[in-house]
């Protein structure tokens, strides 16, 4: 008899098969091969990194005996590979489920794969929650690809660096890649080490506010109605040919809000304040609540209010191992020639 859950694994790497063989052409083993809402079990995601086999659970744990049925369908259609499962269905996203001793050590190695000729390293299990890379980024990253020659970048929300890494390699005149935790720039800077880089890129750790705020010219004060505001680096006034802001869904400091749902334009105006005229801001919004239109709507109107004209708008979708049902995958990617 069937497994349903097997017969699931196989439809989804049935319909990948003409996407991993361009991929891997492109040297590229890193990709979505269940996205299980989409794809018929909401909540488990499993993705391979390399020789890593990522399963992940959202919404509820798996048991033993579909962990083995996962393990099993991709020994037999991607021998190799290390599998690693993460339970993330408790609050907060945090992975929760113990592992093995043994299994524990391969979750916590440090692995290098690659990404349309570019080396990054993961790790099953570290100190975060997520991986090092989205996967569902990679459509962005290969515009930057496309985008980014002879231009200055700044990489906003810069995480493990991959839009950076990405612009340098290409041929970026100048990459600024800023993200509030140290953790993530040390892996971004051992990313960059693995790939031979034509320019130094610059790591800036700082709240995104207070840094936009002096890249724009505006000036971030050290005292707030009376308040003094924690240290921060400071930073000249400069502005960016193109810049890429890619914020989390909601992130709170004495600085400023992040939210992403309810007010991406107090981002968004202080990006484009960072922004050259006639130049290109890319902006990413990872809210499934928020349509496709509606924010469109929203950054055209924060641009006409920052007194700047979006000459041209396209969209970038995520690529085929992210499939959506209706057009509009939760991942929304803007490229705004300002």
């Amino acid at each position: 008899m069937n497994n349903p859950l097997t017969d699931l694994l196989q439809a989804a790497f049935a319909a990948r098969q003409p996407l991993i063989e361009r991929l891997h052409a492109e040297d590229t083993n890193a990709y979505r091969l269940f996205n299980g809402s989409t794809e018929g079990h909401p909540g488990l995601t499993i993705d391979r990194y390399g020789d890593l086999l990522l399963t992940q659970t959202f919404h509820a744990p798996i048991d033993a005996h579909d962990r083995a049925d996962i393990e099993n369908f991709y020994a037999a259609a991607l021998p190799g590979l290390v599998a690693i499962y993460n339970d993330r269905s408790r609050a907060n996203s945090r992975i929760v489920n113990p592992l093995p001793a043994d299994i524990l050590a391969e979750a916590q190695k440090p692995r290098e794969f690659h990404e349309l000729g570019i080396r990054y390293l993961v790790q099953g299990r570290h100190a975060g929650q997520d991986p090092w890379l989205f996967l569902d980024m990679r459509a962005g990253r290969r515009r930057i690809l496309q985008e980014a020659a002879g231009k200055s970048v700044l990489n906003l929300f810069a995480y493990t660096c991959g839009v950076g890494i990405a612009a340098a390699k290409v041929g970026a005149t100048h990459v600024v890649n800023l993200d509030f935790a140290e953790t993530n720039l040390k892996v971004g800077k051992d990313n960059g080490r693995l790939n031979d880089l034509p320019i130094r890129m610059r790591f800036v750790q700082s709240d995104a506010f207070a840094a936009m705020r002096q890249l724009a010219g505006i000036g971030q004060p050290t005292m707030v109605r009376g308040k003094k505001m924690p240290a921060f680096p400071k930073l000249e006034k400069h502005s960016f040919d193109l810049v890429f802001l890619d914020p989390p869904r909601y992130a709170k400091s004495a600085f400023g809000v992040v939210d992403i749902v309810n007010d991406y334009p107090a981002l968004m105006k202080l990006a484009l304040l960072c922004t050259n005229e006639g130049g290109t801001l890319v902006c990413c919004n990872n809210a499934a609540q928020i349509s496709r239109e509606v924010w469109a709507d929203q950054l055209e109107r924060c641009a006409k209010k920052a007194g700047r004209t979006i000459r041209a708008m396209e969209w970038i979708a995520p690529e085929g191992d992210f499939p959506s049902h209706d057009g509009q995958p939760p991942l929304k990617i803007a490229l705004l020639r300002v």
